[in-house]
């Protein structure tokens, strides 16, 4: 495992970091038990809330420096990168402000009568092992509620992701957090495995791909651990019955082109009612095949590897059957073009697939029956949109999703305190808001006799 700085728009390698050694994974676990032990179980939620204050308030003063770093690192276009690091800070502040609230006991009534109070308590050191392509908003909304409760961070970013991760470090530091409350590693798989089995980790989170949530799960079950898993998707934009066909098309352009492509909940199987079909397929080709990387529309895919898998399945895609109606699928290094794919069926790779990056599949049904379907004959279950002037024809279809979420009538509606996640093999667990403060949390119980 190499932790490198690799510009994915030239290709050229910045700078590369040496993975821990084991004595360091030992510092940095003894170090968040041990802050665990003593800060997180002495200071109030208000105390670690003005802090996460501070944080907020660093990410904004320190925006165009982090917003550079990664979009030198993964490619984000750089206002993207900006508009990333102001939501981040957006969050973290929103956990700020709640974190009493959303952590208050709760008082049950109870068929005995007896007082009956459930209190909220932290549970110890949290391993975060987070994604390249939201590389500080994914840090937000695993860290700030962790540490809002009391408990300690042990981060594990990507790996081609370095210096955003020790720049995330140094803030947290800074704005006042001890030392082992959040501590960075450069873990190697192997050392991630022993990590998780090791007794001073209460509990896991992972953003990433179905395969790396598998085997965390699987290491996390041995070890009797609690793990939050946010991963892959492939989420349905349906539009059916709409006057204002423009609007819907601009909001499946932001849908499916957002982190040029590159979004675990990003709009992927466009999904349109015959009706309005024709007239939509035709202006969201154009808005498609009109995207511009030098207005910063969308950037290079992350790194060769991502060009090349997507460049794969495109191609194996045509092969099996599939058009390719916008686009030609021949990246210029790691600068992949837009583009849309029309006539893919069940039993075709892409079918069943995740296109992370800049490419929409483009499909024609005949009922809002048929558009469930089809939408539920993924393995995924992430988010949705669906576009409807009934707004309650849209919720009846959104009801039969087997989603997290279900956006009505626009892309883009996450929110700094909104829970966030999703099922089936998109993973479990929540995050951001008050359900996602609550994942990591002991709830334990007090029953008073007298």
């Amino acid at each position: 495992m190499n932790y490198a700085v690799t510009n994915p728009a030239t290709g050229e390698v910045v700078k590369t970091y040496d993975t821990a050694t084991d004595a360091q994974i030992e510092a940095a676990l003894e170090s968040a038990h041990a802050t665990y032990q003593n800060w997180g179980k002495t200071t109030t939620v208000a105390e670690r809330a003005e802090l996460l204050k501070k944080v907020a308030q660093l990410h904004m003063e320190r925006q165009d420096e982090l917003a550079a770093i990664f979009n030198r690192e993964m490619g984000k276009p750089l206002e993207q990168a900006k508009g990333e690091v102001e939501f981040s800070a957006g969050i973290i502040e929103a956990f700020a402000n709640n974190a009493e609230e959303w952590l208050k006991d709760d008082e049950l009534t109870v068929e005995d009568g007896l007082k009956t109070v459930v209190k909220r308590k932290p549970i110890g050191a949290i391993l975060g092992i987070m994604p390249w392509n939201y590389p500080v908003y994914q840090i937000a909304r695993f860290a700030a509620p962790v540490l809002a409760v009391g408990n300690t961070v042990v981060l594990k970013h990507a790996d081609q992701c370095p210096e955003t991760a020790l720049f995330l470090e140094k803030i947290f530091r800074d704005a006042g957090f001890p030392e082992g409350a959040y501590v960075n590693v450069f873990a190697t798989h192997d050392q991630i495995s022993t990590i998780i089995a090791d007794d001073r980790i209460a509990a896991v989170s992972l953003t990433g791909s179905e395969r790396a949530g598998a085997i965390v799960a699987e290491q996390a079950g041995r070890a009797l651990k609690k793990c939050v898993l946010e991963l892959g998707g492939s989420d349905v934009f349906i539009v059916l019955d709409v006057k204002d066909v423009d609007a819907a098309v601009e909001y499946a352009v932001g849908g499916r082109m957002e982190n040029t492509g590159q979004a675990c909940n990003g709009s992927k199987r466009i999904v349109v009612l015959d009706t309005v079909y024709d007239e939509f397929a035709e202006k969201f080709k154009a808005a498609i095949a009109n995207q511009n990387a030098d207005n910063g529309d969308y950037g290079p895919l992350s790194s060769a590897k991502a060009t090349e898998t997507l460049k794969q399945q495109v191609q194996n895609a045509v092969a099996q059957g599939a058009e390719l109606v916008v686009g030609d699928a021949e990246p210029d290094g790691n600068w992949f073009t837009p583009s849309i794919l029309s006539g893919v069926k069940p039993g075709m790779d892409a079918y069943s697939e995740e296109l992370f990056g800049p490419v929409a599949q483009l499909y024609k049904v005949s009922s809002d029956e048929e558009a469930i379907e089809l939408a539920n004959s993924s393995q995924y279950g992430l988010g949705s949109v669906v576009m409807c002037d009934d707004v309650e024809r849209a919720e009846r279809v959104g009801d039969q999703l087997e989603v997290g979420m279900v956006f009505i009538n626009a892309s883009g509606l996450e929110g700094v305190d909104v829970p966030f996640g999703g099922v089936k093999k998109s993973g479990y667990g929540r995050e951001i808001g008050k359900y996602g403060i609550d994942e990591f949390t002991n709830k334990k119980l007090y029953r008073f006799a007298a």
